[in-house]
């Protein structure tokens, strides 16, 4: 950032302003997205954060970064949508009722973030004191882990432990003291750590790797088939399946066959897949067929996590709307089988 570049923002230049703020833009969206837990929502308040920062660019002084001040904003602005959606607490979408499930959770809000949309960000954004590579901070288990701590909790450890803000630069942003920064950072680390369940990422074969794909390819292609048991043979014997914001989780090879089973019956049809990636973790996006005529519709979205040969998790998003934020077709022309 240049002072002359500052200048001609402050004085209404519109390109001016883009220059300021282009290199913050997808380090922003992903912060909004790990606090909210929500790719639209994230999209949303980017821009209210941008249009905030261009309506407010007289009020930065440069005593901070235009990085933390921009990250104060956002912050900000997601505490207050936070705040608002409590108020309007939404409602699980209706689902047929499954076997019975392992255990039964609160519903959690969370949507899967495309890889496409990370492209951009790079770990050195991460201050020093980050405890956090970029890897894992995007991961499906840590933003999960994330929606269960209080909002202050989650913008403090996002803060502090992904980005490495410091403390006092924290308490400026939230405006409260380091004292309350520490204490909030405490909690939500003892609670994140109890809470999260082990993703084995050290032991994840290395995005698009061949060993990657081949797990993948193999998965979809069971699935493709309408092979339960194919399917469930690439399962870790304390596999989980969820299906977020629904309270119904499975672990364990024979609770996850009787939930697909259950499914498959309903359906009638096996699924058609397309790949994609989500979360730094290969996804797909599935779809059923149509009974009379050669397309497939949205059905939804799987998000798998891998140990080296075999799948940990499965994590399924029923809601179709995340399928534009892929760049997947709203429809699949499909041939007979």
């Amino acid at each position: 950032m240049t002072e002359r570049t500052l200048s001609r923002a402050r004085a209404g230049d519109e390109e001016a302003f883009r220059e300021l703020i282009d290199p913050y833009r997808a380090e922003l969206q992903l912060h909004c997205y790990r606090i909210l837990g929500s790719v639209q929502d994230a999209e949303d308040l980017l821009q209210e954060t941008l249009l905030a920062a261009w309506r407010g660019l007289e009020g930065f002084d440069g005593r901070a970064s235009l990085r933390a001040w921009l990250y104060r904003i956002a912050t900000n602005r997601c505490l207050n949508a936070l705040r608002d959606r409590r108020r309007r607490p939404r409602e699980v979408p209706p689902m047929a009722e499954p076997p019975e499930p392992t255990r039964r959770s609160e519903p959690l809000w969370l949507e899967p973030y495309p890889d496409a949309l990370l492209g951009p960000v790079a770990d050195t954004s991460a201050g020093p004191e980050a405890r956090y590579e970029l890897k894992e901070a995007v991961s499906l288990a840590f933003v999960t882990g994330l929606q269960r701590l209080s909002p202050r909790q989650r913008a403090v450890l996002v803060l502090r432990d992904v980005l490495g803000f410091r403390a006092s630069e924290v308490a400026d942003m939230l405006e409260t003291t380091e004292a309350a920064v520490k204490g909030a950072l405490q909690r939500a680390r003892a609670t994140l750590e109890g809470r999260r369940p082990a993703d084995h990422r050290e032991d994840a074969p290395l995005p698009r790797s061949s060993r990657e794909r081949d797990v993948a390819g193999r998965f979809a292609d069971a699935v493709e088939s309408g092979d339960v048991d194919r399917v469930v043979a690439l399962l870790t014997d304390d596999a989980w399946l969820t299906m977020p914001p629904q309270p119904f989780e499975y672990q364990g090879q024979a609770a996850i066959a009787r939930f697909l089973e259950d499914r498959a019956a309903l359906r009638g049809r096996p699924l058609r897949l397309v790949a994609t990636r989500a979360n730094g973790q290969p996804a797909f996006g599935c779809y059923l067929p149509d009974a009379k005529n050669a397309i497939a519709r949205p059905y939804g979205l799987m998000v798998l996590t891998l140990q080296p040969q075999r799948i940990s998790a499965i994590t399924w998003f029923g809601d179709g709307n995340v399928f534009p934020h892929f760049g997947l077709p709203r429809t699949l022309r499909i041939a007979a089988r």
